[in-house]
């Protein structure tokens, strides 16, 4: 991969200009997984702290060729003590990001839910897909794929703000979000549709911040313009939304999915709404979506601590 080649290339820049931002690492024992920290902070964007059994870690490393001498390496010994220690590096304010390497997303969110030392703010965690579709003009969001399997209202509310925030913090100042069913029109008896509404006149309230909402839109109206006049709709968000905010966690893994391998889609995965950024990708991504996910959060990291320092 050049860098020209590479469907991040902006959001990469800008976090090489803001430089490296320290990151634990959770059990990075799988090619990609390593190869995405080690890209990353050869980049200049992070600065790893490798957070696993330090045998495995080096099999690892001497089979791909990598180097671990440039890196902090904590010795553990297992993928759920990994987890653990690296939940514990953030609250020690020695990392100010967390990436996911070869573990379940389940053993790994387990330490960042935690009620006692793990890492929730008031607001409900969600995950982020950032894609680059060849067919679309910008990044699209896609949320939520990952983390909430059933939302319901609330929750759909702190996922749709997450996405919000996200954009903001990537430079999008006034998103504009579609949320999704599989129909455009409210029916009662598909609670998508309910939703989607509600959450519009949330953000008619203040409630939601920072963007343009519109829902139900069915995904063909929402992403298209033509379909959308095709069935008659007048939406400032219809054919040209930034946010995808789908009805479940179902629906928003395979619309991911469907993107990145039947339309050779890039994809970078981030978690918002904790108390700093998480790169989380799947254990199947290659390095380059670790590297773009790294990319993300370090942008936002330093954007927080930025923010954060401002208020003080």
């Amino acid at each position: 991969m050049t860098r020209d080649q590479f469907a991040f290339e902006d959001i990469l820049e800008e976090a090489e200009q803001l430089g490296p931002l320290s990151m634990a690492v959770t059990h990075p024992c799988s090619e990609e997984s390593l190869l995405g920290a080690v890209q990353a902070a050869q980049h200049g964007i992070i600065t790893p702290i490798l957070v696993a059994p330090l045998v495995k870690l080096q099999k690892t490393a001497a089979e791909f060729g990598v180097d671990l001498s440039p890196y902090r390496i904590i010795d553990v010994p297992h993928s759920h003590a990994a987890a653990e220690v690296s939940v514990e590096l953030v609250n020690k304010g020695e990392a100010f990001a967390l990436m996911k390497g070869s573990l379940h997303t389940d053993e790994f969110m387990t330490e960042v839910l935690k009620k006692q030392g793990g890492l929730r703010t008031e607001r409900r965690l969600s995950h982020v897909f950032i894609m680059r579709v060849e067919s679309y003009p910008r990044y699209l969001f896609i949320t939520d794929a990952a983390i909430n399997i059933h939302p319901d209202l609330a929750v759909k509310r702190d996922i749709t703000q997450n996405a919000i925030d996200l954009a903001h913090l990537l430079g999008i100042a006034h998103p504009k979000v579609a949320i999704l069913s599989a129909v455009e029109t409210v029916n009662p008896n598909i609670q998508s549709t309910l939703d989607a509404a509600a959450l519009c006149k949330m953000a008619d309230r203040g409630q939601i911040t920072g963007a343009i909402l519109d829902g139900p839109l069915a995904f063909d109206n929402a992403i298209s313009a033509e379909a959308a006049r095709t069935k008659g709709i007048i939406s400032a968000v219809a054919g040209d939304p930034d946010i995808l905010v789908v009805p479940d966690f179902e629906s928003g893994n395979m619309l991911g999915k469907q993107l990145c391998y039947l339309a050779a889609a890039a994809s970078a995965g981030v978690v918002m709404g904790a108390r700093v950024p998480i790169v989380l990708t799947s254990r199947s991504e290659d390095a380059a979506a670790r590297l773009a996910s790294a990319a993300v959060a370090s942008v936002i990291g330093h954007k927080w601590a930025a923010m954060l320092q401002a208020r003080l």
